[in-house]
């Protein structure tokens, strides 16, 4: 059966958005933005312009328009992914101090409660009940969630409109009443002293930035709250955390290429902190602690990062323990009474590796059963841990949790993903391949298809990437994704430069000058599948999401003929104009990342030059899916808005072109475990309908 469709002509009017000039110069050269209207001049306090509601409204009203021949494809959809989905699903209960944790949902439940029981035995126990603090709202998220040392009191932290400012409650476990205090603002982890008198946590200021750690004493005002570090440069964020150990506090500051932290006893909060060392441009490091020697993850001398040590009481004087490689990047080191751990990626694979703080014993590392797969650590609270938690997947294999015995060497499955409507791995295959870029590197690409896959050029193919930040995109399992599987897609994966799924080195090939290699990256992987038969020119649908936003809104200028669909969420589109405004939240922050146009020309000339906003012409664009939200703190409601009005004056084909703002919502699209299901369902009924498959 195929879904009844729109044709061009029969489409609803879209939506026009005024056009008002405005331009500014820099460097010598103006630019022209006439739909800088769209940026609401309250913001980030809030949006009340009522030509910009009006505008988000009629798009939105559009959107359902055009969509509403589709509800019932994205109805079957929905149901489909739901089904797959246990609805009663929970945790692996983990141990932490006398107490076993875990987290449930209920059948229909949106949202999970947090549970605990005693060890020695007894009845189980609700810490805080998610689906009632989410009652009534349009949006619900839990941030930090931090349980006293002593076991009797929870402080944690919501977010009820997307702003990403949390609110802090304190719940007395004992009584199960809360505590008076109420702090808004927050934006930070939660960390408890020793004796649970207090806990340190940062506040976000008016841009919406935490440069700042402080502590509150239980029973006395939040006025009254003792600044801890407060830092100075408009770029750094703050965060708090603990060592390993729970002996240290860790006061971290450091934007996206610089880090500095510091160290305070978690028995002596207000203590002179110890400043490990001190922050050099380009060095990044993170510390954890084993009995009085600090452990030290630093990219100080190589981008793939070594571990150093040193004395708690000479912080600076780094002594190397494991050398960088060339083929393991090493990503992350946690210690353990006994051991530590030194997590990475040898040739774009995950890796865990036990090493004993005697050197002289052999290092252990975990064997996983495939070839191609996402691990890693899972929840281990305890210092003396001697049985480790594992996460595990691959793209055919759901997620896996195992316990690994660090004495003999044995993994146990404790939990295999569930799939109520049933899941049959053999349906399936996937491989992982290596595409050259137009300069000769190897990019390699995660696929997963149907057994039965024809590779003869005619098959659609959906191409997810990211490729920023150094977040590299794992080949892992989706249940969502099964519903395009079964509906004849193959689904790769193109781990481009930008991330750093390669080591760090691939991360930095893809950032500030060397930026376009992301977007070049992106394209040949797309030839190059096309030429090795997996789909054909007009085939591929295509997404990603805030940075892998800016990615879609890139290619689809500079190829627009290759893409059937393009899916754009919460896309960072509006480059040039975002990071010229040293007023916005994430702006100075994000300098390292994309350059400083504001007082470099080269990097004005540079991004001008591939920002999507900036670089829209007069051609036929392929159909375009965009999404935002009004709440969004990271990619603004604007960005996607003048993209999508600019696109719309600009384009000269009559392909389809969505816009929809979740108007209660932020950087993550809506809440709740089933409401974000509908809109993956909107978005994949977009593609098959774009490839004339919506079966």
């Amino acid at each position: 059966m195929t879904e009844p469709t729109i044709t061009a002509a029969a489409l609803p009017t879209p939506p026009v958005a005024a056009v008002r000039p405005y331009s500014y110069t820099a460097h010598g050269v103006t630019v022209d933005d006439p739909y800088a209207w769209l940026k609401d001049a309250a913001y980030p306090d809030e949006v009340e312009d009522a030509a910009i509601l009006d505008y988000l409204k009629d798009e939105n009203a559009y959107f359902e328009a055009v969509m509403a021949p589709h509800r019932p494809l994205i109805d079957r959809l929905y149901e489909e992914m739901k089904a797959r989905i246990k609805e009663d699903d929970s945790s692996v209960p983990q141990k932490d101090g006398d107490w076993l944790y875990w987290t449930a949902f209920e059948t229909g439940g949106q949202y999970r409660k947090w549970w605990r029981k005693p060890v020695a035995g007894g009845d189980d126990e609700l810490l805080l009940d998610e689906p009632a603090l989410a009652e009534g709202k349009e949006y619900f998220r839990l941030g930090a969630f931090s349980i006293s040392n002593g076991g009797n009191l929870l402080a944690y932290a919501i977010d009820d409109n997307g702003s990403e400012r949390f609110t802090v409650r304190v719940k007395d476990l004992t009584t199960g009443e809360h505590l008076p205090e109420v702090i808004p603002g927050m934006l930070s982890d939660i960390v408890w002293t020793a004796d649970d008198s207090a806990f340190l946590y940062g506040l976000a200021n008016e841009q919406w930035r935490t440069d700042n750690a402080r502590l509150h004493r239980l029973g006395t005002p939040v006025a009254d709250d003792i600044e801890l570090y407060k830092e100075a440069d408009e770029g750094f964020r703050v965060s708090v955390g603990e060592t390993g150990s729970r002996q240290w506090i860790v006061i971290g500051t450091g934007d996206h290429v610089t880090s500095e932290i510091r160290l305070v006893p978690v028995n002596d909060p207000t203590a002179t902190p110890i400043l490990v060392s001190a922050r050099q441009p380009g060095r990044e490091y993170d510390v954890d602690e084993h009995q009085g020697t600090l452990f030290i993850h630093t990219n100080d001398i190589d981008p793939q990062f070594r571990l150093c040590t040193a004395s708690i009481d000479a912080p600076g004087e780094w002594a190397e323990l494991i050398g960088p490689s060339a083929h393991f990047y090493m990503t992350g080191v946690d210690c353990y009474r006994d051991f530590f751990i030194v997590e990475g990626r040898e040739d774009g694979l995950d890796q865990i590796e036990i090493h004993r703080y005697d050197s002289s014993v052999p290092v252990q590392r975990v064997a996983f059963p495939e070839a191609s797969y996402a691990a890693g650590m899972g929840d281990n609270p305890e210092y003396d841990q001697t049985v480790l938690r594992m996460g595990y997947e691959s793209m055919v294999t759901p997620g896996t949790v195992f316990d690994y015995d660090v004495a003999t060497g044995e993994l146990t499955t404790l939990k295999v993903q569930e799939i109520p409507s049933g899941y049959d791995a053999g349906r399936y295959r996937t491989e992982r391949v290596k595409i050259a870029a137009r300069d000769g590197t190897e990019v390699p690409v995660s696929i997963v298809y149907p057994a039965g896959f024809v590779r003869d050029g005619t098959g659609p193919l959906y191409l997810y990437a990211y490729g920023a930040y150094g977040m590299a995109i794992p080949p892992g399992f989706s249940t969502g994704r099964l519903s395009l599987l079964d509906r004849g897609f193959a689904f790769a994966i193109a781990h481009i430069r930008g991330g750093d799924d390669l080591g760090q080195q691939w991360y930095l090939d893809g950032k500030l000058e060397k930026r376009t290699n992301t977007f070049n990256d992106f394209v040949d992987v797309a030839r190059g599948l096309v030429a090795g038969g997996w789909t054909g020119e007009g085939r591929i649908a295509i997404a990603g999401g805030s940075a892998g936003g800016e990615l879609m809104g890139a290619v689809a200028n500079s190829d627009p003929g290759l893409w059937g669909a393009v899916v754009a969420d919460v896309p960072f589109v509006d480059v040039l104009n975002t990071m010229m405004d040293a007023d916005l939240p994430l702006t100075p922050g994000e300098w390292p990342e994309w350059g400083n146009p504001i007082e470099d020309a080269d990097a004005f000339a540079l991004i001008r030059s591939y920002s999507p906003y900036d670089n829209v012409v007069a051609q036929d664009y392929p159909p375009l899916f965009i999404s935002g939200g009004l709440n969004d703190p990271r990619v603004t409601y604007w960005e996607p808005a003048k993209w999508a009005a600019k696109l719309r004056a600009t384009k000269t084909d009559a392909n389809v072109l969505l816009l929809k703002t979740n108007m209660g919502a932020g950087h993550g699209g809506k809440s709740g475990r089933f409401e974000s299901l509908r809109e993956v369902a909107e978005e994949h009924a977009f593609v098959l309908w774009q490839l004339g498959i919506a079966e």
